[in-house]
């Protein structure tokens, strides 16, 4: 009864409009005084932080912030597949019969994952995956996992329910619900998809290769992809985009291709440019 209450709760709480608000603030010079109660609360690291706290002009710039290369250094191999991110592993497999595990049992379709392309949901079927969860204490820049050409993004519209422990255990299929921004990418490892999933208090989803792209849009729009016909190459730990707040990221290789370094194992702390699997099965890019 309980998780039924909340689950109500959660769907008729405005998290768009709350959401919108809460990017309105962040972007507002006043939530700048807040960046200080903001780092104690979550006890963010400031030692990689490129700039000193009274450099920021607002919350949201400091939640974006850059850190020092040299705090991030991106693994060479390139066999080697990096952490896009600096995050905590949520779930980690074998995309089995099309499902993804979201937690404990509960599972959800690729397919829905990746808004019902079926023929795109195919190639990854058999495949691995990993769903990496960033706190509001961590870096929210994302990074390209493998060198490669962006071949499209998809914008999915959805909802925005928080994408924490409790939000996970409480909706059914949470990431194939939430408003989703997919980036394909075609590398030596075959196609990935980086899938940015938005949640609560995610003002917006942004990438670096196209400013027009843009999450939580008023007014809202259908879903839609973007073809970029390989015009769009980015080097391994090039930044793809960033999260302005926090959310989750999940990254899909097709089946053969990659082989993990990492533990299968919930709770494996990651940071962005570390090696977290090899390519067993390269190609050549086009």
């Amino acid at each position: 009864m309980k998780h039924l209450l909340s689950r109500t709760f959660w769907k008729r709480l405005p998290k768009k409009t709350i959401s919108r608000w809460m990017g309105k603030f962040a972007r507002h010079p006043v939530s700048r005084h807040v960046i200080p109660l903001y780092v104690k609360m979550f006890d963010v690291d400031l030692a990689p932080v490129k700039r000193p706290l009274d450099q920021f002009s607002c919350l949201l710039d400091f939640f974006v912030r850059e850190l020092d290369p040299e705090a991030r250094p991106v693994h060479p191999g390139k066999e080697m597949v990096i952490s896009p991110v600096d995050g905590t592993v949520s779930q980690i497999g074998t995309i089995e019969n099309g499902t993804l595990l979201q937690a404990k049992g509960i599972s959800y379709s690729a397919r829905e994952l990746l808004g019902g392309d079926r023929e795109l949901a195919d190639r990854f079927s058999g495949g691995a995956f990993v769903t990496i969860y960033l706190s509001p204490r961590d870096y929210h820049r994302i990074h390209m996992p493998v060198e490669g050409t962006i071949e499209e993004c998809i914008y999915i519209p959805g909802e925005l329910y928080p994408v924490n422990k409790t939000g996970i255990r409480l909706i059914p299929g949470l990431f194939a619900v939430n408003e989703r921004l997919v980036s394909l990418i075609r590398s030596s490892a075959g196609m990935v998809a980086l899938v940015k999933v938005g949640a609560t208090n995610v003002g917006s989803i942004r990438v670096s290769y196209d400013e027009e792209i843009v999450t939580n849009p008023r007014p809202e729009k259908p879903y839609c992809r973007k073809v970029y016909h390989g015009n769009v190459a980015l080097d391994k730990g090039g930044e793809l985009g960033r999260f302005e707040f926090g959310s989750t990221v999940i990254l899909l290789f097709e089946p053969g291709r990659t082989e993990w370094l990492i533990p299968k194992a919930e709770g494996t702390v990651l940071r962005m440019g570390e090696p977290i699997a090899r390519i067993i099965r390269p190609t050549p890019v086009n």
